[in-house]
């Protein structure tokens, strides 16, 4: 007995709140930091060479397994063992420092750097190509670019012998014209080297680019940045590690060639005898040397492997820093990372220790911190407020609708998932070909403009935050691309985070912010950027509700000064009554209803916004005393519609009776059902019930009455509902 009481005592401490469960600090939407909505730690994260998921504890290999791979470990390692073994240990350095293998050396350096360069300089456009650009004949050309991976090295180099010869396609004439004469030349064993290396080189940072995600490059070229500047300051900084170990297995791989410079390049000493040519011209005179120089190269070989431990060869430590998306870790928990003024969290306050003024004790006092000034509102300094631009969108393709509105006005766009929220924001700034807008702000039309000469900043739903640069460094990085001096733009980089609660948080990453300040960095950046026409995609979803009204604020207190026109899509009710002018609700790429959120909150013609303003929404056809719902159901209402008219029914959760017994009385509209659900919103119960005749329907009630009523859970009960408690509203 005492024995299964202990059981039960185990089953019932497994089964509390958390049990179990990871207690890592979650942000405002009850996730950990680092993860991404529903999903687990780096989902949809391409993973990049070598970086293997760690192999389960305590697994054993069959031996089935186990024999055939063992053998290949050592089929492997013999060769390598038997350049160690035959080596003159004591002859090596006379072996190293002869004549014929320096200046093979000196070759082969100039070589293999020359091939990388060049890699670099055709290679890095060719990947960005091959990962971003749909065209005609790219798999021909990613063919292309794999062929030297696969064809021998001599027939590499007949080809090139053939392609740039004096008797090849273009050899006379790069010899007529230009006198470059390519075989039996240093410039051909280059040419040869680069030939075979580039693919690596390619295919590295193909993977890279494919693997990061676009946000990141549309989020800069909305902030204001060109084409080659997001190049440069974004897309190259982002896939430096993939880029890094595509050029060291290039240099590498041009350091090792032989076939196709010895075919193309010739053999000659000083001129295009690489160290693998003097390594076969030494095995027939001096087998030992030769040994020498080929441990020389397999070391070359090894150390490119070990500096590339982790990305290619597997294994390694914890990648730092990973992205998948704005809200990420590194292992600044134990141990961390400095920020990127040289200086180390505090892992007590979370406060960076770099000198400045100390951080706020909460984030209204961090939004004042800065400047005295910013209680007053908008200020004569941001940019963005001394213009008044109006805007007119003519929307096609999955979006089909006319937006107008003026200056100052705030729209927040609801819908359900698919409506064409998203859609219709990267519409407006040109980055989708699902929807095309003809969009006028104030005079100008700038509907032909590529996205960074439009003036329209955008803020998607995780941040994309440019996990390279400090928060300081993104909020600065929309006003830099419009040519603010550095100094200036840092101060009113500076300002803006201040204003939002994270000034504390300048010299941070993205890495070591929570979801929520990462959120509201990223919305200073785009605030910041001065635009004409702000974009906000959930911006206030990762906080907690707490920050979430102190942004709120702060937010509203910009849009109130604000020359241009704001669209911010939401799911919450709260943001759409307190933030916007206008409520606009989508539906299929279609403007359902756009009006004033009062004006939507009493008549949605939308289901899906009554649920989310916690209605019940019915849809059906109008009868001369209410609504025929589908099937046998039917509705009566005190206000009826035209006979015939597509409606929807509204019923207030408040507005609904629960009975055990059938009531009597004045209700005109009484169904049984089947309580499938009780849940708590705040003093009251919500109770779902399913009934055989009617759709669900939900009530709000007094945790007093559900006792009184003794309801649970399967509980048969009848509910209730007035006719003049029914609103009808036409679709």
């Amino acid at each position: 007995m005492k024995r299964d009481a202990m059981k039960r005592d185990a089953v019932k401490r497994d089964r509390k709140p958390g049990a179990g469960r990871d207690r890592t600090p979650a942000d405002g939407r009850g996730r950990t930091p680092g993860t991404e909505p529903g999903r687990g730690p780096g989902a949809g994260r391409a993973l990049l060479p070598g970086r293997v998921r760690k192999p389960v504890p305590g697994r054993r290999a069959p031996l089935a397994l186990a024999v055939p791979a063992v053998l290949a470990v050592a089929f492997l390692l013999v060769p390598m063992a038997g350049i160690l073994a035959r080596t003159s240990w004591g002859e090596l350095g006379t072996h190293l420092t002869s004549d014929g293998v320096v200046e093979a050396l000196r070759i082969s350096l100039v070589v293999s750097c020359w091939a990388l360069g060049l890699s670099l300089l055709l290679g890095v456009p060719l990947a960005w190509l091959l990962a971003r650009v749909d065209f005609p004949g790219k798999a021909l050309v990613r063919s292309l670019v794999l062929l030297p991976m696969v064809l021998p090295p001599t027939v590499g180099g007949v080809a090139l012998l053939l392609g740039f010869g004096r008797r090849g396609l273009l050899g006379g004439w790069l010899e007529s014209w230009f006198g470059v004469q390519l075989p039996f030349h240093t410039a051909g064993a280059v040419v040869a080297a680069t030939f075979v290396s580039m693919p690596f080189l390619v295919i590295s940072l193909e993977g890279a680019l494919a693997g990061l995600h676009a946000r990141y490059e549309e989020t800069a070229a909305s902030l204001g940045a060109g084409p080659l500047r997001v190049f440069a300051t974004v897309t190259l900084p982002m896939v430096a590690p993939g880029l890094a170990a595509g050029a060291a297995l290039t240099w590498a791989r041009a350091l090792g060639e032989f076939g196709a410079t010895i075919t193309f390049a010739g053999n000659l000493p000083g001129v295009t005898q690489t160290l693998p040519l003097q390594v076969y011209l030494l095995l027939q005179d001096s087998p030992e040397a030769a040994t020498s120089v080929s441990l020389l190269l397999l070391v070359v070989a090894m150390a490119v492997l070990v500096a590339l431990r982790g990305r290619w060869a597997g294994g390694g430590g914890p990648v730092r820093g990973r992205t998948s998306g704005a809200v990420t870790r590194t292992d600044a928990e134990s141990g961390g990372v400095p920020d990127a003024d040289g200086t180390w969290p505090d892992h007590v306050t979370g406060a960076s220790a770099a000198p400045g003024p100390p951080a706020p004790a909460d984030p209204s006092a961090a939004a004042t911190a800065h400047t005295g000034a910013d209680d007053a509102g908008p200020t004569a300094t941001d940019g963005a407020r001394t213009g008044r631009w109006p805007l007119h969108a003519d929307v096609t393709g999955f979006n089909r609708l006319t937006l107008e509105a003026a200056p100052g006005t705030t729209i927040a766009v609801v819908g359900p998932n698919g409506a064409g929220k998203t859609t219709l924001l990267r519409a407006l700034l040109g980055l989708t070909p699902r929807a095309h807008a003809t969009l006028t702000l104030g005079e100008r039309d700038v509907t032909t403009l590529p996205p960074h000469r439009r003036d329209v900043a955008w803020v998607p739903q995780d941040g994309a935050l440019f996990p390279h640069l400090t928060a300081l460094g993104n909020t600065a990085y929309g006003l830099r691309a419009h040519g603010t001096a550095r100094a200036e733009a840092r101060r009113e980089a500076q300002r803006w985070l201040d204003r939002l609660g994270v000034g504390h948080l300048a010299h941070r990453r993205p890495a070591q912010l929570s979801g929520g300040q990462a959120g509201r960095v990223a919305l200073a950046r785009a605030l910041a950027a001065r635009p004409r026409l702000l974009l906000l995609d959930e911006p206030l979803a990762a906080l907690d509700q707490s920050t979430r009204a102190h942004v709120r604020h702060t937010l509203r207190r910009h849009l109130a000064g604000f020359g241009g026109v704001c669209l911010m899509v939401t799911h919450d009710p709260v943001e759409a009554v307190s933030l916007a002018d206008r409520v606009l609700v989508l539906e299929d790429g279609h403007a359902l209803q756009d009006a004033a959120p009062a004006e939507v909150a009493r008549h949605p013609r939308s289901p899906w916004v009554a649920r989310m303003l916690g209605r019940n929404a019915w849809s059906g056809t109008a009868t001369a005393d209410g609504l025929r719902l589908g099937g046998t159901g039917r509705l009566v209402a005190a206000d009826p519609l035209p006979e015939g008219t597509a409606a929807l029914a509204i019923i207030g959760p408040e507005a609904v009776s629960v009975h055990r017994e059938r009531p009597s009385g004045s209700p005109r509209n009484v169904w049984p059902g089947r309580v499938r659900e009780i849940t708590a919103l705040g003093s009251r119960l919500r109770v779902l019930v399913a009934s055989p005749q009617v759709p669900d329907l939900v009530g709000e009630i007094t945790p007093q009455a559900a006792a009184e009523l003794g309801l649970a859970e399967d509980t048969e009960v009848w509910v209730s509902v007035k006719a003049t408690e029914v609103t009808l509203v036409p679709v």
